[in-house]
């Protein structure tokens, strides 16, 4: 009898660096996506730099596409952005499974016919609760309660062609999106846990501040967040079941 083949890696498409303390700490996002899967993905990983890469591996050789944060934004239109945007929509269109995760997720819903603009509502940061308007694999009305972790200055405005709204929270009405069949997009940080969006909030203090935040409210109010790990977890569940 034929065996299966063995499933491929994940590949973590690596778009920025987290804030320096958290750096230190931990290391950079692609260890904070390994973190947050634990033993939920025992496949392996290759991490792509898609800021310093020439040239992108392609997508059929992975599992899935997982697309990190970045403290950079979209509408610079900086030409690796656009690289790797071209890059994202032909995994889509071929129907490789993807999860883009905050700039990730803005870099996917640009890449599809989408619009990424500063949100209107403004900055969105600490421990938020998350509104699931749509049951989907990834997400569904049963978590309760829906906490994630999320830092966003911009968000998808505009969405693409054909994209479905999985969840919203008070400042982001596109909080959770379904791109296609295998292509999902959330713009909270799910591989963040407590201490890493504490870390970001202290990071930010003086910003935080000049706009008439409270950073030690918003740090009392830091609670855990384990409808992001869900997602994360379910991704590699049923996002890379094979068709």
């Amino acid at each position: 009898m034929q065996r299966a083949p063995l499933p491929r890696p994940i590949c973590i498409l690596v778009t920025g660096d987290p804030v320096p303390r958290t750096r230190e700490r931990v290391g950079g996002f692609a260890n904070l996506v390994r973190a947050g899967l634990g033993e939920a993905w025992e496949h392996g990983f290759v991490e792509v730099d898609a800021r310093e890469a020439s040239a992108l591996p392609s997508a059929s050789s992975f599992s899935g596409l997982i697309v990190t944060g970045s403290a950079s934004s979209v509408t610079e239109r900086a030409p690796w952005m656009l690289r790797v945007e071209e890059y994202l929509a032909c995994a889509v269109k071929e129907g490789q499974p993807v999860l883009g995760i905050c700039f990730g997720h803005q870099l996917l819903g640009q890449a599809l016919g989408g619009l990424v603009e500063r949100n209107p509502r403004g900055r969105e940061m600490g421990t938020v609760a998350l509104s699931i308007v749509d049951d989907d694999p990834l997400l569904d009305r049963s978590i309760q309660p829906a906490l994630v972790h999320a830092t966003h200055v911009d968000s998808v405005t505009r969405l693409p062609p054909g994209a479905k709204v999985l969840a919203t929270t008070a400042l982001e009405p596109n909080a959770a999106l379904r791109f296609g069949e295998r292509a999902w997009g959330v713009q909270f940080h799910p591989e963040f846990d407590e201490q890493v969006i504490r870390e970001y909030v202290q990071s930010r203090a003086e910003v935080l501040e000049q706009e008439g935040r409270s950073p030690p409210a918003m740090l009392a109010s830091v609670a855990a967040a384990d409808a992001g790990r869900l997602v994360l977890r379910r991704f590699v569940e049923h996002g890379l079941r094979p068709r």
